[in-house]
């Protein structure tokens, strides 16, 4: 057990929204509409929707059940359970890590925008493209990355009770308003209709291909934050009368709702500038100014939503590194500050490793060509590492413990009435983990 005091949410409705706060930032609003761009729209929608809950829902609530029920961090969660699966645990703790080599720049991109929303983002009068491409070049791109490490590693290190429970509140709810505002500007926006066609009207033949199955079922893992840890850590401070399976259940709806509105917003918007919807990882950086600037106080809309991407951003860097700060602490006997200082530090050597190291991969069916430590930690965690963590927590919770296991956690130890037990307990021991073996053989090209 570890011999620190182990924080607590205040309560169930501070749980949910800190668990989709993992969720709803750059999972939602940066990736899911790039991911959906380069995979059809609505064909990756569909297939999107279906993962989420066939897959992603099911893990999470395994994953819950340890945390809760082991209060310790994901290596020690799984080993108290059972001593040979504690490496179940470090597969999360590596996805953990890999993350935090990418993500904190994407972060440091909204921070930027925010910033420069109010400087030359729209007074220089150059197209986004370029200055999007501009600032990718400058040292500012690292200056924001380390300042976005320092801004979660203050929070981390006072704890999270007090600064990321209150924060998300407010964060969650204020994102919403602002998606719904943006959804409902651009939707009189010239050339509009055709985004919303190829976002809403699913191309059968492209929904149900290998590749945008496999693609839909990583964006479910990243958007969830699940197989890495994050859940299972999050869970080990919940109290013990929170229902698992409505907080899971509020989690993904949460998340759903936001992917689905960050396309409404991005697609027309695409459309309507002319811009290519497989423009990539750039794309909500290039795509948003377009809508902002056409609006009465451009700079005031623009710095107010990347302030809130910021915000959410946030959250989500604060539950990684939590990952990493509870093994540390609770795995290696360090202070609660050794082990943030040593994960902020581990975070700033891999992020300047993605931002300055570029190669050609050809190995395992891995294929990229002028690629950097950024594109590969992003297809490892979320096609790899999430999805097998997520597989083997699946046959964990279901084959490895008993059934009594997800049972009482599922229902608080008889306190409730768990009908969605039977259904929740056949899909992870059949359903989802058959679906994830299966998109994983056929992404390897075995048949």
């Amino acid at each position: 057990m570890s011999e620190q005091p182990r924080a607590s949410f205040g309560g169930k409705l501070s749980a949910i929204l800190v668990a989709a706060g993992s969720a709803i930032g750059l999972g939602s609003i940066w990736r899911f509409p790039y991911m959906a761009g380069e995979n059809g729209g609505a064909a990756f929608l569909l297939v999107y929707l279906l993962c989420v809950f066939v897959v992603g829902i099911p893990v999470m609530l395994g994953e819950f059940a340890v945390g809760r029920a082991t209060k310790l961090n994901a290596v020690g969660g799984f080993r108290s359970l059972s001593r040979p699966w504690r490496w179940l645990g470090y597969n999360g703790v590596l996805g953990a890590l890999l993350i935090s080599g990418y993500y904190y720049i994407v972060a440091g991109w909204s921070l930027e925008y925010m910033v420069s929303s109010f400087g030359n983002l729209y007074s220089s009068g150059a197209p986004f493209s370029e200055q999007f491409a501009a600032f990718q070049a400058s040292p500012r791109q690292a200056i924001y990355t380390v300042i976005f490490i320092l801004l979660t590693h203050l929070i981390i290190i006072r704890g999270v009770e007090k600064g990321i429970e209150k924060a998300s509140k407010v964060m969650m709810p204020a994102l919403l308003v602002i998606l719904v505002i943006m959804a409902v500007r651009v939707a009189f926006m010239p050339g509009a209709a055709e985004g919303y066609r190829f976002f809403l009207n699913p191309d059968f033949k492209v929904a149900f291909s290998p590749n945008t199955i496999f693609t839909a079922i990583g964006q479910a893992f990243f958007s969830l934050s699940v197989g890495m840890g994050c859940m299972v850590t999050y869970a080990s401070y919940f109290k013990k009368d929170n229902n698992l399976t409505g907080t899971s259940m509020s989690v993904a709806l949460l998340t759903l709702m936001v992917a689905v509105l960050a396309g409404l917003v991005i697609f027309p918007a695409v459309f309507s500038a002319g811009l290519e919807p497989a423009e990539g990882a750039s794309l909500i950086f290039n795509t948003l100014p377009e809508i902002f600037k056409d609006m009465p106080f451009a700079a005031v809309w623009s710095a107010a939503f990347f302030l809130l991407l910021t915000l959410a951003s946030l959250t989500s860097t604060i539950s990684f590194h939590e990952v990493l700060t509870a093994y540390f602490a609770e795995e290696h006997k360090l202070s609660r500050k050794w082990a943030t200082r040593l994960t902020s530090a581990l975070s700033i050597a891999l992020c300047m490793l993605s931002l300055y190291w570029v190669f050609d991969i050809d190995f395992a069916g891995i294929k990229m060509e002028n690629a950097s430590c950024f594109d590969l930690f992003d297809y490892v965690t979320a096609n790899i590492l999430m999805p097998l963590g997520g597989l083997l927590t699946c046959i964990f919770v279901a084959w490895r413990m008993k059934p009594e296991f997800l049972r009482d956690e599922m229902t608080n130890y008889g306190k409730l009435k768990g009908r969605a037990y039977p259904l929740l307990r056949f899909a992870l021991r059949f359903v989802t983990p058959l679906l994830i073996i299966y998109i994983f053989i056929k992404n390897l090209g075995l048949f």
